[in-house]
């Protein structure tokens, strides 16, 4: 038998926990929450390998069928308010946020930025949008996570140093933890400042924007150059980020950098706040949990 010098047998044995290590991480996914309720109604054409989708959207079906009260209130089937028993109205540095889960060693960090005239209780509104903040509440709560919703000063520099800190915050509490950040509509713009924080970038899991906007710079972004996944939904009908721009930005993360982990789902003849009632969170994050 013969015997490996003691500096090679340390650094293979680092080297097995370090793998061991990754496998753990990249394996880890979110347990199901009513997955049969939520994941796409059907999927209509596939290219560039699953990267890109058309999904079925019906509104008879998708809002008047799921909601007892039409983009009011979700019919209660699609909702667990038992979750509401974990949630709590935080304010750090003035910021104010609804937390949801565990506000330290948490295994997993969600954030939802609003757009223009939302607010904190927008992310957390169970009955709204089909039911689909409540369930990414309770995705978070039933895997150990922690879920931030906040109120943010305005869609620039101060709204991004406010966000930012905010997850500083909850990360250093669960240091291991990916974050991702959800932006609805004009809360992409903060995504996209986001994405440029060198410092914050090392934390992420993974972005999505869900009926948002393009950044022609995110491809010079930090976030692009550490590869962090990127989520986009689109509705085929939205008059206020049209798809056609939002396709084209798609094409061109693709293009800067073949292979890049990116998807876009577009909702036909979804309108503006469909990906935020029909984007399938848990598909979502464990794909970007894979990707990492």
């Amino acid at each position: 038998m013969t015997l490996l010098p003691p500096g090679v047998r340390r650094f293979l044995i680092a080297a097995c926990a370090s793998l061991a290590a990754t496998v753990a991480v990249s394996a880890e996914t979110l347990k199901p929450y009513k997955d049969d309720l939520f994941a796409y109604p059907g999927i209509l054409e596939s290219r560039d390998d699953g990267a890109y989708r058309i999904v079925d959207y019906r509104e008879m079906r998708d809002i008047n069928g799921r909601d007892e009260v039409p983009e009011r209130r979700a019919h209660a089937r699609y909702v667990s308010l038992s979750v509401r028993r974990q949630q709590q109205n935080l304010s750090l540095d003035g910021t104010g946020h609804v937390a949801v889960g565990r506000t330290e060693g948490a295994r997993f960090i969600t954030v939802y930025l609003h757009g223009q005239g939302g607010s904190r209780k927008q992310g957390v509104d169970d009955f709204t949008f089909g039911g689909n903040f409540n369930r990414i509440k309770n995705l978070m709560v039933d895997n150990d996570g922690l879920y931030l919703s906040p109120d943010f000063p305005d869609f620039g520099d101060a709204g991004a140093a406010a966000v930012a800190g905010l997850i500083n915050h909850y990360a250093k509490k669960s240091p291991q933890a990916p974050v991702f950040i959800a932006c609805g509509s004009a809360g992409g713009a903060l995504c996209h400042r986001l994405a440029k924080d060198g410092e914050l970038v090392g934390r992420l899991g993974g972005l999505l924007l869900l009926g948002s906007l393009w950044d022609d710079g995110y491809v010079r972004s930090a976030a692009f150059r550490a590869k962090v996944p990127l989520f986009i939904g689109q509705g085929s009908r939205d008059k206020v980020f049209p798809v056609d721009r939002m396709e084209a930005f798609y094409r061109s993360v693709r293009a800067a950098a073949p292979g890049y982990p990116i998807r876009m789902v577009r909702f036909e003849s979804g309108t503006h706040g469909t990906p935020i009632r029909m984007t399938d969170w848990r598909e979502t994050l464990n794909w970007m949990l894979s990707a990492r």
